[in-house]
């Protein structure tokens, strides 16, 4: 199953653009030829200069903390991939689409709430409503799917999963890309409006100690934190959550003890569709991410990478791989913008990571094998 999704994947990034020229960033002093072929202009010299750089207390701290902020980004966006293939054992192509129509609906309700005389709290409350509004919507979205789509296929190959899902998505996002049309947005570009409803302070920068952090940064890891908390809690501490626990490691069983599985299916797969969306919320007020079509795509491959790294189908897994993602994409990240002007590099250190884990443990990190399916 690894290798079919981990093939699935790359079929999806092949028609990512191709990767841009590696370039010199300004301010990197180069002596002499260059020491590594692949990196044009590069020595060990300048090579040396960045990691001196690198190392200082100021520097460290800022690159923790954007690796806490990415961490908690990819983790809110493939803690509802797990859950749906821990139980299920779906692979959901349509992951990405929930959580780009999720930041289309946030933006929506906050577009027509927030005024210019609207608080900073009030922006916050009406963001919790939308986060509300967008998990109930997507939600009862992926129960519908559920029923009416997916579970005739719970008996074939997951190759009819794939395909069935895949289509899912195009047909999503041309829906989307149509009713965005009609209201005179760009489909491919980012939603401006909605980064005015952001309050002052995520909208600017915070001083702490000698570090200047994005106050949505900020918001992005204390967001993150709640919604790990949220779903470690439902699985761990409430009689639902053993059932999804128990289904995800023997169906047969459950199923023997007269739980209705099926039922558990549908329970699952609108929870994780639902925490899709509210990951696409997050993510609508983010000028890396934004609210545009090509989310669903610029979401479900870093969605993928991070369950395959972590284990399919664990939660705890997910959790650690978000963090290890996050973490060595934020420190390549400022190697590449501080040494060598790279604007692929991220798409490439995720993928660097996933071909690492796959060749030393094919089932990640916290994979067991046999978990995942019904």
């Amino acid at each position: 199953m690894t290798a079919l999704l981990a093939a699935a994947i790359a079929s999806e990034a092949a028609s990512l653009p191709l990767v841009p020229p590696l370039l010199l960033a300004p301010g990197i002093d180069v002596v002499g030829s260059s020491a590594f072929g692949f990196l044009p202009g590069v020595t060990l010299v300048a090579l040396g200069s960045a990691l001196v750089e690198f190392l200082q207390p100021v520097n460290l701290l800022d690159v923790f903390l954007n690796g806490l902020a990415k961490s908690a980004l990819y983790i809110m966006i493939a803690v509802g991939l797990t859950l749906i293939f821990g139980l299920m054992g779906v692979l959901n192509f349509a992951h990405g689409s929930f959580t780009m129509i999720g930041a289309y609906l946030g933006g929506l309700i906050l577009v027509l709430t927030v005024s210019g005389a609207t608080g900073g709290l009030a922006r916050i409350g009406l963001f919790l409503v939308g986060v509300l509004v967008v998990f109930g919507v997507l939600a009862g979205l992926g129960g519908v799917l559920e029923v009416g789509l997916i579970r005739p296929l719970y008996d074939r190959s997951p190759v009819y999963q794939i395909l069935l899902t895949f289509g899912l998505t195009l047909v999503l996002d041309e829906l989307v890309r149509i009713v965005v049309s009609l209201y005179g947005l760009q489909p491919i570009s980012d939603w401006q409006n909605v980064f005015g409803t952001r309050p002052a302070f995520i909208a600017s920068s915070l001083g702490l100690g000698p570090v200047d952090v994005p106050g949505l940064a900020l918001f992005q890891i204390a967001f993150g934190v709640v919604t790990v908390g949220a779903v470690w809690a439902f699985l761990t501490r409430t009689r639902y959550g053993l059932i999804v626990r128990a289904g995800s490691e023997d169906p047969e069983m459950t199923e023997a003890l007269g739980i209705d599985v099926r039922r558990v299916f549908t329970v699952v797969f609108a929870l994780g569709a639902g925490i899709a969306g509210v990951a696409g919320v997050l993510l609508m007020w983010d000028p890396v991410w934004g609210a545009s079509v090509p989310l669903a795509a610029e979401t479900l491959l870093p969605a993928f990478v991070v369950v395959i790294v972590g284990g399919l189908g664990t939660f705890r897994g997910t959790v650690v791989a978000g963090v290890l993602v996050g973490m060595v994409d934020a420190a390549m990240t400022w190697w590449f913008q501080n040494a060598i002007s790279f604007t692929g590099l991220p798409q490439i250190t995720i993928f660097l990571i996933l071909v690492i884990v796959l060749i030393a443990r094919p089932q990640g990190l916290f994979g067991v094998e046999g978990v995942g399916g019904h």
